[in-house]
This record gives structure tokens, C-alpha cells and sequence, in this order.
């Protein structure tokens, strides 16, 4: 018996020599926006972070949003902002000289926005509320120091037991990733 491996040419999608193709070109194209953002004023502040915190429990470190930019009346569709800055504590290790924002802290601070619109409509008085769940997520670009992330936040589903939002982060107009978001009440 040969002890040796083989190595056996990846099979998908593509076959034979696509060189010539730019590798944009190769990706599925990006969804649509949750929602239109056009007439929304993503510098101005709905809720500052005395605001946030009221409902949100996350200090620190921990905190992924800085402020919410803009709220439905309803609570069912919401985007929060939050500055990426180069004295984060993962800046040094996450990728030395060309520090990127951790995939999983992307998807918190949507789950912290979604956390927030579910407790401050005022129809459930909860201590805490977590996300459980994570669905369907895809990272489509990196974020780095300096940039700006915009988060939007659609709800799904509404329950007083947990809710349902599809979430979906931005830089500079694309998409850096797209997640459903399950939270409930952690007592």
C-alpha cells in the first residue's frame, strides 16, 4: 500500500483557465440594502451612548456601537454607527501591519443594535437580552482602523420571548457582511 497522499485538483464551479477573469468578476453579486438608506443622515445622532447604554449592558471594550443614526418610528428597522479606531485592543494582534476588524465583532455589534431596537420599543422589560442565534452569514470586505461601520438592522420577527433581524454592516457604500440575528431574553 502507497503511504504517499495524492493531491487531487479542486473541483467547482470553475473549470479550466480563468486568469483573464478579475477576481470581482468571479464573486456572486452583492444583495440589495435591507432597506433604502438614501434619505438618511448617517452622521446625525438618534441616540447618543448615555442612550444606548440605558437598555445595553456591554461597557468598554465590549460596547460595539458608538451611536444610533437613525430609528423607524416602529423600532423594526434601525442603523448604528460605530468608528473603528487604531487603539483597539485587537489591533495588534489581528493581523500585524494591516490590522482588520474580527469577523465575530462585526456580527456583535449588529446583534447589540437589534438587542437595543428590541428592548426600546417598550413592550418588554428585560435585564438583558443576548443573541443566540446566528444565520446566513457571509463577510464580503474587511474593516480597517479609521473607517466608519454602518449597521442596518431589519426586524424579522417580533415576539416578546425573542426577536428575529436580518443585519447587515457597511463601508463606504459596500457590504462587509450580512447575518440573521436570533436574540432573547438571558436571565
Amino acid at each position: 500500500m502507497n503511504e504517499t497522499a495524492t493531491l487531487r485538483r479542486p473541483t467547482g464551479i470553475f473549470v479550466g483557465d480563468f486568469s483573464n477573469i478579475p477576481f470581482s468578476a468571479r464573486r456572486p453579486p452583492a444583495p440589495p440594502l435591507l432597506f433604502d438608506i438614501s434619505g438618511i443622515d448617517l452622521s446625525a445622532t438618534a441616540v447618543d451612548l448615555p442612550g444606548i447604554q440605558k437598555f445595553n449592558k456591554h461597557r468598554g471594550e465590549a460596547q460595539q456601537i458608538d451611536r444610533i443614526a437613525w430609528l423607524s418610528e416602529d423600532f423594526e428597522q434601525g442603523i448604528g454607527v460605530r468608528k473603528v479606531r487604531d487603539d483597539e485592543w485587537w489591533c495588534a494582534g489581528h493581523i500585524p501591519g494591516r490590522p482588520i476588524l474580527p469577523a465575530v465583532m462585526m456580527v456583535e455589534a449588529a446583534a447589540q443594535l437589534s438587542c437595543w431596537m428590541f428592548l426600546a420599543r417598550g413592550v418588554v422589560s428585560y435585564d438583558f437580552v443576548g443573541f443566540t442565534r446566528i444565520e446566513n452569514t457571509k463577510f464580503r470586505n474587511k474593516v480597517e482602523p479609521g473607517e466608519t461601520l454602518i449597521i442596518l438592522s431589519q426586524q424579522v420577527k417580533f415576539h416578546v420571548k425573542r426577536f428575529i433581524c436580518d443585519t447587515m454592516g457597511l463601508v463606504d457604500g459596500k457590504i462587509a457582511f450580512e447575518s440573521r440575528i436570533t436574540g432573547m431574553p438571558i436571565l
